[in-house]
């Protein structure tokens, strides 16, 4: 049977994949994809098990067989994403996987980098080597949604959170919010931010709120995402708290008020902020997961820019009673301009709901 033909996967693959998933669930290597990565010696025991950590740094399948040593010769290695086959910052896998004598290569996702998407196995194959792909693949590709819609939409993947009264209000006529949800909700909220890789927000809830962005979790010590600021034309204050933290401000204009030492991009646009030029900018920062917390003049304007992709709505356990604010502003003139969704996950959170839904492509 040729090497191309012989793409059988057994029970074992799958097991070491999972192995190979929960390595690389809790990494936080962007622009670089999540990637786990075990190496299984011919007798079938585990000789060990990595995950990629960062930019500069060795990649899953290197650092694997770098750690397997010996034992990697004439045995399988589990990968949750097609090894690379260019040159970047480090080596090419297929190269390291050629040379460590691996016999085997179990694939779950073909990386859709250009630089990668299929030529990696087809290296492998060319080698010798035989692949197995596509095993656990919609699991491994779960855990870094970010990474692979950025690599095949070409910018960050947007989550648009917002927190609700049971009828649909934001905030009351007053403007205040505090507190629609419980605080199993708001402690939920801080996971969200936590496993992303910017928090975004506009100049209203920056002047009503002056939050940090950040994620306040006892015994939390992980990264914290970067702020990063959609202001319009109206001059920023100054001395707000999330300047401690060097968010990136875009903008149609220079803000004054705004310290020397924050980082400003202007972007002009007839309405405002340039959002699909600033969604562009946030990814070649290596910025490709980004949470939404803005107030409804934001979120109406990235959900016209179709720049929302996902949302994650918290209904708390209460009756506005009334109209108040509504979480998009502008009119809802007719039933035709609904967007269509996806839900995903209802989950229960104390005496409230988190709602996680996608939209559904236009």
């Amino acid at each position: 049977m040729s090497q191309r033909a012989d793409n059988r996967a057994d029970a074992r693959h799958v097991e070491w994949m999972r192995t190979a998933i929960a390595a690389a669930t809790a990494t936080r290597p962007h622009p670089n994809p999540r990637v786990g990565a075990v190496v299984v010696a011919p007798s079938g025991e585990v000789a060990s098990v990595s995950a990629h950590s960062g930019p500069g740094r060795p990649h899953a399948e290197a650092a694997a067989l770098s750690a397997a040593g010996e034992l990697a010769g004439g045995g399988t290695l589990v990968v949750t994403l097609e090894p690379c086959n260019h040159h970047g910052r480090t080596p090419p896998c297929t190269e390291a996987i050629i040379t460590s004598g691996i016999a085997v290569v179990v694939v779950a996702a073909v990386d859709p980098d250009d630089r990668v998407s299929g030529s990696g196995i087809e290296r492998l194959r060319a080698a010798g080597v035989r692949v197995v792909t596509g095993v656990l693949a919609a699991d491994a590709i779960a855990i870094d949604q970010a990474y692979h819609h950025h690599r095949t939409v070409g910018r960050p993947r947007f989550t648009l959170k917002l927190a609700v009264t049971l009828d649909g209000q934001v905030a009351a006529a007053d403007r205040t919010s505090q507190w629609i949800t419980s605080e199993e909700a708001r402690l939920d909220v801080h996971g969200l931010r936590a496993a992303t890789d910017a928090v975004l927000v506009g100049a209203g809830t920056l002047r009503s709120d002056d939050p940090r962005l950040d994620v306040r979790v006892a015994g939390y010590e992980g990264p914290q995402p970067r702020p990063v600021i959609a202001a319009g034309l109206r001059e920023l204050p100054g001395g707000l708290a999330v300047y401690g933290r060097s968010p990136i401000v875009y903008a149609p204009r220079h803000h004054g008020e705004v310290p020397a030492d924050i980082e400003q991009v202007v972007l002009w646009h007839p309405s405002g902020v340039d959002l699909g030029a600033m969604a562009k900018d946030l990814g070649e920062r290596g910025l490709l997961d980004i949470l939404v917390e803005g107030g409804p003049t934001l979120a109406r304007a990235m959900l016209i820019d179709q720049l929302v992709d996902r949302i994650v709505v918290y209904v708390g356990a209460l009756l506005a009673g009334g109209a108040g604010l509504a979480p998009f502003g502008g009119a809802f003139r007719t039933i035709a301009d609904a967007k269509g969704l996806v839900i995903t996950d209802v989950t229960r959170l104390g005496p409230d709901l988190r709602i996680d839904a996608e939209l559904e492509a236009s």
